[in-house]
This record gives structure tokens, C-alpha cells and sequence, in this order.
């Protein structure tokens, strides 16, 4: 999925860390030399640079000073970056959700979405079930910006099959596949049984790529046990993208895709 250009909170935060990571090397200091200099411990300065957490704005005009960056155009930016960051998103009021499912957000039909919530989380409470539905419920919002991402979307040909919720609830949801795959910004291709074992079948994972290049890539990882994050390793996150380009070549493509969604509907009718 390619994000567009835009001022979110999560954004800003992306590049401020890659700012800040940059300055540092340009500078030709290590992260223990800087850690040292300002008083810090090490992890404070590995989280701010990972992003995992923020840094005041006296911390940042300290750091830049040892930086030598003097540019007032270049500190007025990264100072702009870090009040854009403190900013609070939609779903900051669901905090309590799963730490990794909100970092997913930032970066389905209700009955589907209660339905596998259920089956996935079997320990979850009632209002667990309900809060995250809900949350899922405001990331399609996503899809309803006037100025969308470029989204690439590759499911398994039993992903469409296998009903979930039932039949009623299959229909909205392959209905609601149709009515996306029209926007231009959208794609979806289908992975058929007949490609036989494919490297999706090792769980599921979304890749963001970002338009300028100062930003690095993401990968998002979903597993049975936990999901993951990587945003440091480029040589796995190539190794997905490269999955990714089999996946598409082993798909149907995206009119083949659209055929088999309208047939599925057919006959569910």
C-alpha cells in the first residue's frame, strides 16, 4: 500500500525520527556519544530515533545545537515536525485496544469484523469485541478520503470463499469488495486455489511505502501468537515486497479478480 502525502500525527512522527537519525550520522556521532553528551540514557535516544516515543521541545532544540545544525529554516521545520507529532489522532480514545492494532491504524461489514474478532480472540471480553469492531469499523474511513492512497490488496481465493458470518454477511462483504475495486486508487486481486501453496499462505502482512524518500518503508506482520513491526530491517522488508510481486503474478489479476467476486456473488444470491 502506498500512503499519500499527508499531515498526520503518525507521519510527522515517521519523519522526525528519520530527521533526527540523519542529523546524527551527518554529524558523525554514535548513538552512545550522543546519549553521553546530553545526559541521557541510551535507550531514551533509541527509542526517540525507533519513534516509539517522543521528544519535548527542549530536548529537541538541545539536540540540534549539538547537532551544529544552525539552518533556520531546517530547525523551524524539524520544530514543526515535533508539534505536528504531539498532535492527538481519532483514535487516540482507543488506547486501551491492543498497542500494535493502533499502531496498525495509524500507519470490514460489522458482522465479519465481530465475527472474526470472535473467532481470532476467543478471550476477549464482549466490550473488547465491541471496541474493536468499532475501531475497524472507523479504519474503513480510509477509503472514504477524498484524496486516498494508492492500496494494493491480495487475498486468498478461500478468504473469499469461506463464509464467515454467514451468507448474508458474505454478500455485503464481496459487495463492498466490488464497489472498491471501481475507485481508482483501489486494487484487488485474487490468489486462486489452482496456484496451489503460495508464500502468502505464511501469514498475512501489509507493506507501506511512502512517496517521498525520505520516509522509510513499513512492514506489518500478523501472526497466531502476536504481530510485529518492522520499520529498521530493509532486507526483510524487500524480501516482502518481493513476496508481494510473486503473490500478484500468481493472482488473477485484477479484471480476473473481479470476474470471480462477481460469480461468488452470483452464487450466493
Amino acid at each position: 500500500m502506498e500512503a499519500s502525502e499527508t499531515t498526520s500525527p503518525v507521519v510527522q512522527r515517521r519523519r522526525l525520527r528519520t530527521e533526527l537519525r540523519r542529523a546524527r550520522l551527518d554529524a558523525g556521532l554514535t548513538q552512545e556519544q550522543v546519549a553521553t553528551a546530553m545526559d541521557w540514557s541510551l535507550s531514551k535516544l533509541i527509542r526517540i530515533e525507533n519513534g516509539t516515543v517522543g521528544i519535548s521541545m527542549n530536548d529537541l532544540k538541545a539536540i540540534l545545537a549539538h547537532y551544529k545544525i544552525t539552518d533556520e529554516g531546517r530547525t523551524a521545520e524539524l520544530i514543526a515536525l515535533s508539534r505536528g507529532a504531539r498532535e492527538r489522532s481519532w483514535w487516540n480514545s482507543y488506547r486501551d485496544m491492543p498497542p500494535r492494532l493502533i499502531q496498525l491504524i495509524e500507519y470490514e461489514s460489522e458482522e465479519y469484523a465481530t465475527t472474526t474478532t470472535r473467532t481470532l480472540r476467543p478471550q476477549a471480553t464482549a466490550q473488547d469485541v465491541s471496541t474493536t469492531v468499532e475501531l475497524r469499523m472507523k479504519r474503513q474511513q480510509l477509503l472514504q478520503q477524498s484524496e486516498m492512497p494508492l492500496m494494493f490488496f491480495i487475498v486468498d481465493e478461500g478468504a473469499v470463499r469461506r463464509l464467515v458470518g454467514g451468507q448474508e454477511a458474505m454478500r455485503r462483504q464481496i459487495r463492498r469488495l466490488l464497489d472498491e475495486s471501481e475507485k481508482s486508487t483501489v486494487t484487488i486481486e485474487v490468489v486462486p486455489f489452482s496456484a496451489g501453496a503460495h508464500p502468502g499462505m505464511q501469514g498475512p502482512f501489509m507493506l507501506f511505502e511512502f512517496p517521498d524518500a525520505e520516509d522509510d518503508d513499513a512492514l506489518y506482520l500478523e501472526g497466531p501468537s502476536e504481530n510485529r513491526w518492522n520499520r529498521d530491517d530493509p532486507e526483510e522488508i524487500s524480501s516482502f515486497r518481493e513476496r508481494f510481486e510473486v503473490l500478484r503474478e500468481l493472482s488473477l489479476g485484477p479484471q480476473g479478480s473481479v470476474d470471480l467476486l462477481h460469480r461468488l456473488l452470483s452464487e450466493l444470491s
